[in-house]
């Protein structure tokens, strides 16, 4: 699931409260309701309670979640929108790319993809939420202070029930949150060097993990029901973490020679994406054995790669960088050895024949790798230096693409002939009815 936002700084421990009972079933009604969209989630009455604290650390002690959370220059309640626009400080898909969450100086949006609309929206009096993430459709979110003056503390992740119209629970940490991502049975909080999973029924810690400086809050979990797969730096420069819960396992994969840029788990877990510091190759690894499966090129100059996305079926991977273009890449994997996660993927990824790879391989050991990398299928061209993340449509060869500056793309590729995407829609959704 691929993010952009403004970075806090620094790192440490955490204590924590949750009064929510059975996270439930959390695919909602696109449509919503009057009052709020989401699909409701049993909460429960019962008493806040201490959990599991950093071991290394003695636990911050905190008060049970009241109607007005503990919040930076105590944020005053939700009003109808002002009529200033806002600024953007975080975008991010949910987890099936069908709505996205954009956290603003003055609260937080929710909006459907396709067909494209805004569902509802919480202003805070110009408070500011530097991190949003939604929960499939249902009426958790996360949410985290953020901007010149935060709604809430920065170093607090605050549980929103949006039936209710308010803070239910808190997580509070000894240094700012740089990234939370939710499943259906685990709340997981990133900090610069640490990352902690709790369960979401209870909020029990229940695994934390020591990482290399992530100030980007780089982390990612599979979404599909079953074994939780978390991916995570390592602990030095170009590596990255595998844990496969389910399994009580943990791989580390040396992915880059620099340092990890971002990544991007597909939603079965099964394969991760990473690209680094340098932006020019994207590489495709087995998150069960960490072998390379594919590696494919964005471009022969330095970028900054903003987002990678996996389609559903792992068939196609797209990339973001801030060159402007959005790569849209084939992969080569074979579907039918899931059963045994086995990966069918040619010597020679240009070649439609081995006789053809063999016949020129003389040229590969004279022209540098440049010229026999795999490049993308398709392209779409936006403005360079802008930030953009980027995700698969729920409609077949559709890719959505949202930018900081407010700009909501959907375009069409053409998996046969490639080339130029098509452009199908596009608007500025901090202005409702304007489009670029």
């Amino acid at each position: 699931m691929a993010a952009l936002s403004l970075p806090p700084s620094s790192s440490a421990g955490a204590s924590h409260q949750w009064p929510i009972s059975d996270p439930g079933s959390l695919d909602g009604d696109p449509d919503g309701h009057a009052s709020s969209p989401f699909l409701a989630v049993p909460i429960s009455d019962e008493a806040s309670r201490d959990g599991d604290a950093d071991e290394a650390q003695s636990p911050i002690p905190i008060s049970p979640a009241v109607d007005s959370p503990p919040a930076v220059d105590s944020p005053p309640a939700a009003t109808d929108s002002p009529a200033a626009p806002p600024s953007l400080l975080h975008l991010s898909f949910n987890q099936d790319h069908g709505c996205f969450a954009a956290g603003t100086d003055q609260g937080f949006r929710i909006y459907n993809c396709d067909p494209f609309r805004e569902i509802f929206r919480r202003d805070f009096d110009g408070g500011g939420v530097g991190l949003v993430e939604m929960l499939f459709r249902c009426n958790i979110l996360a949410l985290v202070g953020g901007g010149p003056r935060p709604n809430y503390p920065p170093n607090k992740v605050m549980i929103w029930d949006d039936h209710q119209s308010r803070c239910i629970g808190e997580l509070s940490f000894r240094s700012e949150v740089r990234a939370v991502r939710l499943r259906r049975d685990r709340i997981i909080v990133v900090l610069d060097h640490k990352i902690f999973a709790y369960n979401f029924a209870d909020l029990k810690l229940v695994h934390q993990i020591e990482t290399v400086p992530n100030p980007k809050g780089l982390c990612a979990v599979s979404q599909q029901q079953g074994s939780l797969v978390l991916v995570c730096p390592g602990g030095q420069k170009g590596q990255v973490r595998v844990e496969h819960y389910g399994a009580r396992k943990t791989k580390f994969i040396v992915a880059h020679d620099s340092r990890i840029a971002c990544f991007a788990l597909s939603q079965d877990g099964r394969f991760i994406a990473t690209a680094s510091s340098k932006g020019t190759l994207v590489r495709v690894f087995s998150t069960l054995d960490g072998s390379l499966v594919q590696e494919v090129r964005r471009g022969a100059d330095r970028a900054e790669i903003h987002s990678l996305a996996f389609s559903a079926n792992n068939q196609w991977l797209a990339v973001s960088s801030d060159k402007g273009t959005i790569h849209v890449f084939s992969l080569k994997i074979d579907q039918a050895s899931t059963a045994t996660d086995k990966l069918s993927v040619p010597l020679d990824p240009n070649s439609a024949t081995p006789a053809a790879s063999s016949s020129m391989s003389f040229i590969k050991g004279v022209l540098p790798k440049y010229f026999h990398s795999e490049w993308s299928v398709a392209q779409f061209r936006l403005h360079e230096g802008s930030q953009y993340i980027v995700a698969f449509g729920h409609q077949k060869n559709t890719v959505v693409i949202l930018g900081m500056d407010g700009s909501f793309y959907r375009c069409a590729f053409d998996p046969a002939s490639g080339g130029e995407m098509m452009q199908l829609e596009c608007h500025n959704f901090l202005k409702t009815g304007d489009t670029f």
